[in-house]
């Protein structure tokens, strides 16, 4: 595990650098292999804005900041878009939440608010109103028209059937092969960060586990890990032994799940039966490990608790059970002809998009927080599952092959706690969540001064979540950013569809299955 660095002011490792200097040094962090893992901007009041840039580094675990000051008076950054296309969704984001305008963007329309919200407003914001006027949207939305003979197009959602939360697509389509699909998201403003501010850690922790409700342990995990980095809390082995156990026991169930559901999507819906049937067998266990069966209650700030060890027997079966339907699977000839081919996303694309997680791997990409960013010694039984040929077929079988190493680490895990449930304190813990309703202070006024801030990188089931905290002086939040796999993944969806079929966008959506609720904070 990476020793916690100690409490330090905001700034002292995360220099500033003028509007002017910021691409150069932009450029050289990406040039040195770093990926852009955040970023985020700040109001500091009447001071003005802060825009921080957070960089990590795979080959070595190192993770950098750079700071931009941003006057009030005159917000705006220099666009990194041309040379970082997750940058420029970054500059996006903060330009909506904030008001910072990124000067000569390429995109430069608006990302996450819709056009029915009211200008000016920036939810952000310490003077942002809490409850402003919307009117209708009445500019539309600004998708790219494809036009020529036989084109036509087919919108889809925001509203869908089942459960599934709101998100809008629009194909461009000759005969039955998409041409262009654009995906419009962020439907859902949860204010999310905002709702954190204000709040202790231990107030703020049973939020972030509803961040995206199938990523609970992963979300509240890298929470945990960044308050723990801003205070210097360690955390001792078998804690942490605890918290990778339960990583695996979320990525067990939620890939099991998925692979049901992509056979689902091609016909085949006996064996999305038996998905389901051995998914509900390990919620109910989960529920005897931490008393929910997503798995919520698990985690301290600076430690981790178990009502029970996971019935390792139970996960060997799975595991066995699931095989055996990934051979069925793969010996049908629908399946394989559907798969096979269908929404190839390449390794270039993948790379330049900066797609996380089982996405990335299935067009080979060697990317795993487990390893690049590693908080335990996880041991040979686990190694990064990948594919090369980027098709639904290889998002299959990293998941599948995913399976087979999760089980084998939660064997391992198990042996290793030896018994041992994690330290937890309960008492403590039960005592800081109830202790008023958190937000008291937001920073409205605008003596909240942060004094120390941490980062935190975790390998969540969809991908590399990333948390910043900062807190002040009496401990409380006073910013949390965000950011959850899907954010930097979706995008890659709409490009692996071209020359796919319209039947197939199901079956190819399926295979990325990123979180509405984890990008739409």
């Amino acid at each position: 595990m990476t020793a916690p660095r100690p409490t330090s002011p905001v700034g002292s490792s995360s220099p500033f650098v003028t509007r002017a200097e910021l691409p150069e040094q932009v450029e050289a962090h990406l040039a040195a292999g770093h990926r852009i893992a955040l970023i985020a901007a700040h109001d500091d009041g009447p001071t003005g804005f802060r825009v921080v840039y957070a960089f990590a580094d795979p080959a070595t675990d190192r993770r950098t900041e750079l700071t931009v000051a941003v006057p009030r008076d005159d917000a705006w950054v220099p666009s990194l878009s041309t040379v970082s296309f997750p940058a420029g969704r970054f500059e996006r984001a903060v330009r909506d939440g904030f008001g910072i305008e990124p000067r000569d963007h390429v995109r430069p329309r608006r990302l996450t608010r819709h056009a029915h919200w009211p200008a000016g407003w920036y939810p952000m914001r310490r003077d942002a109103a809490a409850d402003p006027t919307f009117g209708p949207d009445e500019s539309g939305f600004a998708f790219v028209p494809v036009e020529g003979q036989g084109v036509y197009e087919i919108p889809v959602g925001p509203v869908h059937a089942g459960m599934i939360e709101p998100g809008h697509f629009r194909f461009s389509v000759v005969g039955e092969t998409i041409v262009r699909m654009k995906a419009r998201l962020w439907f859902v403003h949860r204010g999310l960060e905002k709702h954190l501010q204000g709040r202790t850690p231990q107030q703020a922790l049973p939020l972030t586990e509803r961040i995206s409700g199938d990523t609970a342990v992963g979300h509240a995990l890298t929470f945990a890990m960044a308050v723990e980095d801003a205070l210097g809390i360690g955390v001792g082995e078998q804690d942490r032994l605890v918290r990778a156990l339960l990583l695996e026991l979320e990525r067990l169930h939620c890939h099991v799940a998925d692979l049901g559901a992509m056979a689902n999507d091609v016909g085949l819906g006996i064996l999305q039966t038996h998905t389901l049937r051995l998914r509900e067998q390990l919620l109910r266990s989960n529920a005897l490990v931490t008393g929910h069966r997503l798995l919520r209650g698990g985690l301290g700030i600076g430690s981790a608790r178990l009502h029970a060890l996971p019935d390792v027997d139970l996960v060997r079966s799975v595991a066995t059970e699931v095989a055996e339907l990934v051979r069925i699977a793969l010996g049908t000839a629908v399946l394989v002809d559907r798969f096979t081919g269908t929404a190839v996303l390449h390794r270039q694309q993948a790379a330049e998009m900066g797609v996380l997680g089982y996405v990335a791997r299935a067009s080979g990409l060697d990317v795993d927080a487990r390893r690049d960013h590693p908080f335990v010694d996880l041991g040979p039984s686990f190694r990064v599952c990948t594919a090369e040929t980027g098709d639904a077929m290889a998002r299959f079988t990293v998941r599948a092959d995913e399976v087979a190493v999760s089980a084998a680490l939660i064997a391992d895990l198990v042996e290793r706690l030896g018994g041992n449930l994690g330290t937890g304190a309960p008492a403590a813990e039960e005592e800081a969540r109830g202790a008023d309703g958190g937000g008291a202070d937001d920073g409205d006024d605008g003596t909240t001064t942060p004094v120390a801030h941490g980062l935190a990188l975790v390998e969540a089931w969809r991908g590399t979540a990333c948390h910043r905290v900062e807190l002040d002086g009496a401990g409380r939040l006073t910013r949390a950013a965000i950011v959850d796999p899907s954010f930097f993944t979706w995008p890659a969806l709409p490009v692996a569809l071209a020359d796919t079929i319209v039947p197939d966008f199901p079956l190819a959506n399926k295979s990325f299955n990123q979180s509405y609720a984890g990008n739409d904070l």
